[in-house]
C-alpha cells in the first residue's frame, strides 16, 4: 500500500508543477526550469549552474566553472562533477515535452573522459521534435519506452572533454502504477 500512495503523490505533485508551468508564459517556463534547477541542493552540490534554457524547453545549457569545490586533487574538474549535471536535465525535458502524464527515470548512464578540463566547460542537452514524436508513438503503442541521449562537454570553442550517454526509461503513469503494484 506504501508504494501505491508513494506514486500516487508523486505524480500529483508533478502533475501541479505541470500544470502550473503550463499556465506560465513561454519565457517565464524557461527562467521558473533555470531557477529550479539552479536552487535544488542536488543540482546545486555538482558545482554546475543552468545558463541557458530555451523557450520551448527544449534546449539547455549548464555551466561547470572550474573553482574549489569541482576541482580534483590533480587540478582539473572533478569527473563527478562533470558526470552529476548531466543528470536529470533529459528526464526533465522530456517531461516538459512530452505534455502528458508520465513517469521518467534514468535507466543507464555511461561518461566516457577524453582530456581533463582545466576551465569552465559547458554541456548542451537538446531533444527535437521528431525525437518527442517518437517517444510519443511508442507510448501510444507499448506504454513504455525508452530513449538514449549523449551529451558532449565542451570547452566554449568546442573541444570536447567529456561525453555522457544516458539512457531514460518513459512510461505513462497510470501503466507505471499498475506495472509497480503487480511486482
Amino acid at each position: 500500500m506504501v508504494t501505491s500512495w508513494a506514486c500516487s503523490s508523486a505524480i500529483a505533485s508533478k502533475d501541479a508543477l505541470w500544470e502550473l508551468l503550463a499556465r506560465l508564459p513561454p519565457t517565464w517556463r524557461a527562467r521558473f526550469l533555470q531557477l529550479g534547477f539552479n536552487w535544488h541542493p542536488a543540482f546545486r552540490a555538482t558545482g554546475g549552474r543552468v545558463h541557458k534554457v530555451s523557450a520551448n524547453l527544449q534546449h539547455i545549457v549548464v555551466r561547470l566553472p572550474l573553482r574549489r569545490r569541482t576541482r580534483n586533487i590533480n587540478g582539473s574538474l572533478f569527473g563527478g562533477s562533470l558526470f552529476a549535471i548531466t543528470d536529470g536535465v533529459h528526464a526533465t525535458m522530456l517531461l516538459a515535452g512530452l505534455q502528458r502524464h508520465v513517469i521518467v527515470w534514468d535507466k543507464n548512464a555511461e561518461i566516457q573522459y577524453r582530456r581533463p578540463g582545466y576551465q569552465t566547460l559547458y554541456a548542451n542537452f537538446q531533444i527535437n521534435p521528431d525525437e518527442l514524436d517518437a517517444i510519443r508513438g511508442q507510448l501510444d503503442q507499448y506504454h513504455e519506452a525508452e530513449a538514449t541521449f549523449t551529451v558532449q562537454i565542451q570547452d566554449p570553442e568546442g573541444q570536447i572533454y567529456t561525453t555522457v550517454e544516458r539512457t531514460i526509461y518513459i512510461a505513462d503513469a497510470h501503466f507505471y502504477k499498475q506495472k509497480s503494484q503487480s511486482r
